[in-house]
């Protein structure tokens, strides 16, 4: 967990978005992880608000040349609409909740028939007062919302998802992650990145042409990494199925529905509890029983053995 007024990174997981976006009074909406790079799958879920994609970030993937106004695919919004929203990254580990904060108060008040996400008092009171400002102010009250950064927190936990502001790629070894957003406002198909200086226009787009749009556009920000790369995750930001389900009388999907529901929950009860204190009791205890029966340095030995055989196949 992180310290007072830091923020902690969070996994890529569909149940923790859903239930996040609840914590802060979301209404109707939920997350989909897809399987699948294809449109017709986008499309099977009914009104899709946006994508969140979270990928591997390194600099020949993501920047584009030296000193220039133009990004590696799309072209920059300098003078984007007033009512899209966008924020500059301004903290380390709230790129997550960033992006799905870039689709939920894009879509508060969609265009016809598509049903609007209701934001709930505390995100519908952030957005009325961020409006109007630039990226980098808006950046700044996303990071100093109180609200925001505690629910925000309260799902974190151990990940080996890293925000790449913490550790630049070309100073220290390992992996970092990014999580960025797709989403059709005004026509306009945009491409929503805190670490961008502008939101980046992809061409035109309305929300029924969204599924095929995006995915061309995932296809070439895929096919700029190495064909054996494939830790890339795609969510869809859709609305809760149960409200349909309700409407028709499905009572399938409703059951359904409400079982993946319940296994969210306990998931996330899972997150929040801390185990470091019941593993190293139960290690003291394995620990007590070897020396009880006298077998804990072959037991200890045999640990090393392993360890060493695992470090010369990596070799």
């Amino acid at each position: 967990m992180a310290d007072a007024g830091g923020w902690s990174t969070i996994e890529s997981d569909e149940g923790l978005f859903t239930s996040l976006i609840e914590t802060l009074g979301v209404k109707d909406t939920q997350f989909e992880e897809l399987i699948s790079l294809d449109a017709d799958t986008i499309r099977s879920l009914g009104p899709v608000y946006g994508v969140i994609f979270l990928f591997k970030w390194t600099r020949e993937t993501t920047s584009g040349p030296t000193n220039t106004s133009t990004p590696l695919d799309g072209t920059y919004d300098q003078t984007s609409p007033e009512n899209l929203f966008f924020a500059a990254q301004t903290i380390q580990n709230a790129c997550g909740t960033q992006a799905i904060l870039s689709v939920i108060l894009n879509h508060d008040n969609p265009p016809a028939p598509t049903p609007p996400i209701p934001l709930g008092d505390e995100l519908r009171s952030f957005k009325d007062f961020t409006t109007g400002f630039p990226p980098e102010l808006r950046g700044e009250a996303l990071s100093n919302s109180e609200a925001i950064r505690t629910a925000h927190n309260s799902f974190a936990r151990a990940s080996p998802f890293a925000d790449e502001t913490a550790r630049p790629q070309d100073e220290e070894k390992g992996d970092v992650y990014h999580f960025i957003a797709y989403t059709p406002v005004n026509g306009t198909l945009y491409e929503l990145d805190g670490l961008q200086p502008y939101p980046i226009s992809h061409g035109e787009c309305g929300m029924g042409q969204f599924p095929e749009k995006v995915i061309e556009v995932l296809q070439r920000r895929i096919a700029r990494y190495p064909p054996e790369e494939t830790h890339f995750n795609l969510m869809a930001v859709v609305r809760d199925p149960r409200e349909r389900a309700r409407e028709i009388g499905d009572v399938e999907t409703l059951e359904r529905e409400e079982r993946k529901r319940a296994a969210w929950q306990w998931e996330n009860t899972l997150r929040r509890h801390n185990f470091v204190g019941f593993i190293g009791e139960v290690m003291k205890g394995v620990v007590a029983g070897k020396e009880k029966v006298g077998g804990y340095e072959e037991w200890v030995e045999g640990a090393k053995r392993e360890t060493r055989k695992k470090l010369e196949m990596r070799r």
